[in-house]
């Protein structure tokens, strides 16, 4: 544990916010004043920030034990909440154990004991389990996107995780759901209800149906996708096996894309995240995975390849765009043959040109401008942002808008480059020494 702990403030600083937005300026007090805390608003609020700063403003800086436990419903959440509270820099060791990856490399990281402690039930279950981690001094428990731990079937580790944690003072439950059902085990007793959702007529969402001619709805996908151009988006599909039906769809029309689902390991689904985010690719092909819970950017659409089977999820689809104040697009590919589902407004027809629907000439899509290479050196290595920025514009000879987005992580660090120079920087660079270490760079 670092020996300089920062205040509320200088956190605030080194995230370069100035003011918080209005659901923090009012839930950030309620949490500190109650024990037991419901925290309704929509995905893209500041949910994560509205809890980490009164849970680190709690903890006790001669305690060398978890003292704060963080539960959520995918790898993808932890590794987010752990990448802004490390970002925080507030002093205090955090980490993230979830599924997906060896128990050997959270026994390593977990050796020095993290303050908070962040992660999947099933992981953390096993953690304590076999009492790798001592549970008494943990008093503050958050229970992030609570609905889909249970959706997604974590109630039996929950409840083991619970009845390990005799010392719980404060209790913290997020989601972006309304009529929450909270069961009895986890104690949420005169609970304090801060609720931020939104009625659908208080959004900037624009929900419209697009027809298709055929029961695939290949070619209208095709033809809604070129009418956007590269506005960046999400397509939705229910099953991973619909979407590797579509992505060779898109791979054969030469429209470029990511792939995201629970199937996939978890260094490929991270990939396809910070492609997505740093505009290595516009369109992301998921399920409801990427429904909520990851780290993705504002977006101008998402499209209902297929439809969700609930009303619940239909919302968490659409949430993914028009988010805080933002306008943003639905679009719902329908073919004109099936009724849609109870659950869907009456819609309009969204207006697209002949040509482009019937997948005729129009593409107004071009190649994304960005392309990633990745380096064999993170921040184990004692990287950093400026480390690799100062190889690349001094080794490398970039301008300042040739580089974008660089992404840190433990073992490897990502950096987006104009594609039409990638693989000539790469080869460039290849072989170069970032803090005495000789790393490889080569093109994802």
């Amino acid at each position: 544990m670092s020996n300089t702990y920062k205040t509320i403030s200088e956190i605030l600083q080194k995230l370069n916010i100035s003011a918080l937005n209005e659901m923090q300026e009012i839930s950030i007090p309620q949490i500190k004043a109650n024990a037991n805390t419901v925290l309704l608003a929509p995905t893209g609020s500041g949910k994560t920030l509205t809890f980490l700063l009164p849970l680190i403003e709690s903890l006790n800086e001669d305690i060398d034990e978890v003292q704060a436990l963080i539960l959520v419903p995918t790898r993808e959440l932890a590794i987010q909440i752990e990448t802004v509270a490390r970002t925080m820099g507030s002093g205090f060791k955090v980490n993230a154990a979830y599924g997906g990856r060896s128990i050997q490399k959270d026994k390593a990281e977990l050796s020095h004991v993290p303050a908070i402690l962040i992660g999947t039930p099933g992981r953390i279950a096993d953690h304590f389990r076999q009492e790798r981690l001592n549970t008494e001094q943990i008093k503050t428990i958050v229970l992030d996107e609570f609905d889909k731990s249970l959706q997604v079937g974590f109630e039996v580790e929950m409840k083991e995780i619970l009845s390990l944690l005799p010392n719980i003072e404060k209790r913290i439950l997020t989601s972006a759901t309304q009529n929450l059902a909270i069961p009895k085990f986890i104690g949420m007793v005169d609970a304090k209800r801060l609720e931020f959702l939104k009625d659908a007529s208080e959004t900037k969402l624009t929900i419209k149906k697009v027809l298709s001619e055929t029961k695939d709805k290949l070619e209208a996908l095709k033809g809604l996708l070129n009418h956007l151009g590269n506005e960046q988006g999400i397509i939705f599909c229910n099953f991973k096996d619909t979407i590797q039906f579509v992505s060779d769809f898109l791979y054969e029309n030469d429209i470029d894309h990511g792939i995201f689902h629970g199937g996939m390991e978890q260094r490929d689904r991270e990939e396809a995240l910070i492609m997505f985010r740093n505009g290595t690719v516009d369109i992301l092909l998921a399920t409801d995975l990427a429904a909520r819970g990851i780290d993705i950017p504002e977006m101008n659409f998402i499209i209902h390849y297929q439809l969700p089977h609930s009303l619940e999820e239909f919302t968490h689809r659409n949430g993914r765009t028009a988010r805080v104040n933002a306008k943003g697009t639905a679009y719902v590919l329908h073919f004109k043959e099936e009724e849609l589902k109870e659950f869907i407004p009456n819609i309009p027809t969204a207006e697209i040109p002949a040509p482009l629907v019937s997948g005729g000439p129009g593409n107004t899509r071009s190649k994304p401008y960005w392309e990633t290479l990745f380096i064999t050196g993170g921040r184990k290595d004692k990287i950093s942002k400026g480390d690799v920025a100062g190889l690349f514009f001094k080794e490398g000879g970039l301008k300042k808008d040739q580089l974008g987005v660089i992404e840190l992580k433990q073992n490897g660090t990502y950096v987006a480059v104009p594609a039409s120079i990638a693989e000539s920087i790469a080869d460039k660079l290849n072989n170069s020494r970032l803090k005495k270490k000789k790393v490889r760079i080569y093109v994802l």
